[in-house]
């Protein structure tokens, strides 16, 4: 028998290298059809639930790392809260209406046009199923847990019914209402937007100030004054009704080079620089309130432009008269209805103007600004033209530039019950900082909600028409339609005439022939996904109402969030959360915004072939996710040797814990050594706060407390020296024993830890584990215990490490000075004052100091001295044994192992003893 052979070196079939992009695919398929997630709804039955509402993804594209951001958030939460003794189901959904799939199909050469509007309807469903079907399988390849064959989707008729009942009822509690009023529009989509799905860029505009020559002054100016405005808009001049004034501020009559015009006397310097008057004096000084019902004549059409008195004039910029056309600006619009102005809005779908704006017939709205700019110099009335760049909306779907103007509408009035919404806002837990402020301060400042929608892929308004043209929304139209839609789908409502989809006899006063018409307009796609509290919370058994949580990203204050809480709160008369969490965007590695152009994107596909999804689960629990968050190449490979280290770690453990059974070779935590006792308190203080961080959503926190406890307490201390224990003592010796105690705790709480993050990972290593539960996803997280001399043990271990840091510095130096290779050469003699002395004493009593410090041979010496403990050197004296490897003086001189220590001469003369007989004898 060879020397070696006595040695218990761990062995274990558990793999080095993860090889995860292939031992991935194995495992979901192995949970798939022994379906673990059903198992573990089964399992936590009866107990308390928590439900995380998941907000719909686009279904249109591929999955970006966005998407794997929140995907596997939400998966670390859930498979946390189920873990942690929650019933906490998934049900994943999907967004499905709108313009981008309308937009997909026809860049894909459809033709909209060649068919019906059903026909061309059941093409976008087509192809949202099956953009569906493709992000699902993404999905379920990070390993997101869920009812993936049970997902709620917003096209499907079961969903469409709730979402008109929504509707119904906010109709019912009148609410909903039909207005001519300026909202944004995208001539590049010819639809009406939602706030939400605006964005700003930068863009270079016209800067024009323009005189509006006074045509009744009231007594107090004369007609050959003019009122100054500034604009940046000189398209919307052919609207323009009226001149807005602050009633409070001071303006002046001023003659400047020779001409006489009205300004606020707090913009007269700004505007004569602008201007670039050169001779100003003022006449008069009027309050606003004197200017309130004087008219202007229109710069270039033969109409007048009212004076009017309104809080929302400032001195920011402009000349303190804002140019005002009600059917162009919200606040012009609510001016101009105190002061019974029309709603002029002389712009048709496509942003050209109509023959409202007389010369300008058919010129799209941009480009009529140069045109109007030259009329105004033409009839003398542009005081400067000038350009600058600013901040400017744009339909975040095209891209492209939206205007203000004002078209018949269907509305949702936040007015009604905004107090309603603000008081809701005060019982939700906002857990990121900021959050209940953002969402208050819009619900505050919003403007009704502009439900309707001038496309063809949605939810259709269910809404018909009298022939006097009153609408029609009663509970009776709204019930049955609500039926017709969750027995055929929404496209009912295009395949059949208005009196086919009414009641059977339905009449109405309006209507005396028994005539109707249809709503052709559709619901804004929030109004869908913000139905989803109805359409699937109330709809669906395992869930309940309010969710405990939404966790989206920050854009959605303004979107699902806001939208989920105003509908729930007009119907319930509670928001539709407890919680809500968000998170930030996800950026390159040097903060930029991911582009295509660019070249900087990563996609989570390509990483899960390359490196598996264990990594990218891995670097979401290692972000703060609350801010924007960084990715890339080099940040993944940093990700990857972090893996790596905790994946050796636990291999080490797997190997070294092969032959222990806990149930057969635990050792009781009153019979640990004290160096044992330290790291069972460390691995419960980790346990504490991975539990903690579980519960407040601080995945990094886990991230770094595991790498941590990984790195520096068991990789570079414990498991160190404990290879001189493991791998040298008998079988069954207690120490050895006790270790293992340890080892398979750690190694077991720390799989149960770490599963919610990396579950392929740590249902490879379950494997190897002697538990009763199937998967480890099937198990609870591991509890802390508590253990009465915590705060002696901790005392000791805590200035031991200080101590060995200074020993480790000087094995250092001697490593550099040659006078030693590796530690196991080494004599140490430390010098230790009294209180170092007694400390190194108290550990020895159940502990080998020169085993912990990894070095042959130790001496300490008491020292009367300042510094805790002096280091001395030296090559330790002896040859090496053949077993244990430390140099050892009695080598060489035991007769019948005289390549052994007298430790391992023991352990194999009992254990091992036919590894003493020669090999010639033995052969």
């Amino acid at each position: 028998m060879k020397m070696k052979e006595t040695l218990l070196l761990g062995k274990t079939a558990f793999p080095m290298k993860a090889n995860l992009p292939v031992r991935e695919l194995e495992r979901e398929k192995e949970w798939e059809e022994n379906r673990v997630y059903e198992k573990r709804q089964e399992k936590n039955a009866g107990k308390p639930t928590f439900v995380l509402h998941d907000g719909p993804p686009y279904a249109n594209g591929a999955v970006h790392m966005g998407h794997a951001l929140n995907k596997i958030s939400k998966d670390i939460i859930v498979r946390s809260k189920s873990m942690a003794g929650f019933r906490a189901p998934y049900v994943p959904g999907w967004d499905t209406h709108g313009l981008p799939i309308e937009q997909a199909l026809t860049n894909s050469g459809v033709n909209r046009k060649e068919m019906s509007l059903a026909e061309f309807r059941k093409m976008c469903e087509d192809y949202a199923w099956q953009q569906i079907d493709g992000q699902r399988i993404v999905f379920k390849r990070l390993g997101i847990a869920g009812d993936w064959d049970e997902p709620y989707v917003t096209m499907t008729p079961e969903y469409e019914e709730a979402e008109i009942r929504v509707f119904g009822k906010m109709a019912e509690k009148g609410y909903i209402y039909k207005g001519l009023k300026p909202i944004y529009w995208s001539p590049s989509s010819e639809s009406s937007l939602a706030e939400a799905e605006i964005e700003y860029k930068d863009v270079k505009s016209a800067s024009i100030y323009v005189s509006f020559p006074v045509k009744d002054g009231k007594g107090l100016l004369e007609s050959d004054t003019s009122f100054v405005i500034w604009t940046t808009t000189p398209w919307t001049l052919p609207a323009n009704l009226g001149i807005s004034v602050h009633p409070d501020f001071k303006y002046v009559q001023v003659e400047a080079d020779g001409k006489k015009f009205v300004v606020a006397e707090g913009l007269l310097e700004t505007v004569t620089n602008e201007i670039g008057w050169e001779s100003v004096s003022v006449l008069k000084e009027l309050g606003g309130y004197e200017l309130d019902r004087m008219t202007a004549q229109h710069p270039f059409y033969d109409r007048e432009s009212l004076v009017m008195t309104g809080d929302h004039v400032t001195l920011e910029a402009g000349t303190g008269l804002v140019h005002t056309a009600p059917g162009h600006g919200d606040d012009d619009y609510i001016i101009g209805r105190k002061y019974g102005l029309d709603v002029l809005s002389p712009v048709d779908d496509r942003g050209c103007f109509t023959n409202e704006a007389p010369g300008f017939e058919g010129i799209f709205y941009d480009k009529a600004n140069k045109l109007i700019t030259e009329l105004l110099e033409e009839k003398g009335h542009l005081l400067k033209l000038d350009f600058f760049t600013h901040s400017y909306p744009h339909d975040w779907r095209t891209k492209k530039p939206v205007i203000f103007r004002a078209t018949p509408q269907w509305f949702a009035s936040i007015d009604k019950f905004r107090q309603d919404i603000l008081d809701e806002i005060e019982n939700v837990n906002w857990i990121h900082p900021s959050g209940k402020v953002r969402i208050h301060n819009m619900i505050r400042d919003r403007g009704d909600w502009v439900i309707s929608r001038q496309r063809v892929w949605g939810v259709p308004l269910p809404i018909f028409y009298a022939e006097n043209n009153e609408p029609i929304i009663t509970p009776e139209t709204i019930d049955h339609v609500a039926k017709l839609i969750g027995e055929n789908g929404s496209n009912v409502w295009f395949e059949r005439e208005a009196k086919d989809l009414l009641p059977e006899g339905f009449t109405h006063e309006g209507s005396p022939n028994g005539l109707f018409t249809k709503e052709t307009d559709i619901m804004d796609v929030w109004f869908d996904s913000g139905s989803s509290h109805e359409a699937v919370l109330r709809k669906r058994d395992d869930l309940t109402f309010p969710a405990d949580m939404y966790l989206e990203g920050s854009d959605q204050y303004r979107g699902w969030f806001n939208s989920s809480l105003t509908t729930s709160v007009a119907i319930n008369e509670v928001a539709p959360y407890k919680n809500v969490l968000s998170q930030g965007f996800v950026l390159d590695g040097e903060g930029r915004k991911m582009s295509k152009s660019i070249g900087n994107t990563v996609l989570p596909e390509k990483v899960i072939k390359n490196m598996g999804a264990d990594i990218i689960r891995l670097w979401v629990s290692s972000v703060d996710y609350e801010s924007d968050v960084r990715i890339s190449d080099d940040i993944l490979k940093q990700v990857s040797e972090t893996y790596r280290k905790i994946r050796n770690t636990m291999r080490f453990l797997v190997a070294n814990t092969e032959d222990f059974n806990p149930s057969e070779h635990r050792v009781a935590y009153e019979e640990l050594r004290s160096v044992d006792k330290y790291i069972v308190i460390r691995l419960n203080e980790v346990i504490e706060t991975c539990l903690a961080a579980y519960k407040e959503y601080k995945f990094s926190a886990i991230y770094q407390t595991i790498m941590n406890f990984c790195t520096l307490e068991l990789s570079a201390f414990y498991l160190n020296f404990a290879k001189d224990v493991v791998y040298i003592e008998s079988e069954n010796d207690k120490v050895r024993r006790s270790m293992q105690t340890v080892f398979y705790d750690a190694l077991a709480s720390i799989t149960r830890l770490l599963t919610p993050i990396v579950p392929h990972t740590t249902e490879e290593i379950w494997e190897y584990l002697k538990e009763e539960e199937e998967y480890a996803q099937l198990a609870d997280f591991p509890e802390a215990v508590t253990v009465s001399d915590k705060a002696e043990v901790l005392a000791v271990w805590e200035k031991f490490m200080d101590v060995r840091d200074d020993i480790l510095k000087s094995l250092e130096e001697a490593r550099n000075e040659k006078t030693i290779g590796k530690s196991f050469e080494a004599h140490l003699t430390l010098h230790a004052n009294a209180e170092t002395f007694e400390l190194l004493t108290e550990i020895s009593k159940d502990s080998d100091l020169a085993q912990l410090l990894i070095v042959s041979q130790l001496d300490v010496v008491q020292a009367d001295q300042a510094e805790a403990i002096r280091v001395e050197v030296a090559h330790a004296e002896g040859e090496t044994c053949q077993r244990c490897r430390a140099i050892k003086p009695e080598v060489g001189t035991i007769e019948d192992a005289p390549t052994l220590c007298e430790r391992c001469a023991d352990i194999v003369r009992t254990e091992f003893p036919e590894a003493l007989v020669p090999e010639t004898e033995a052969e």
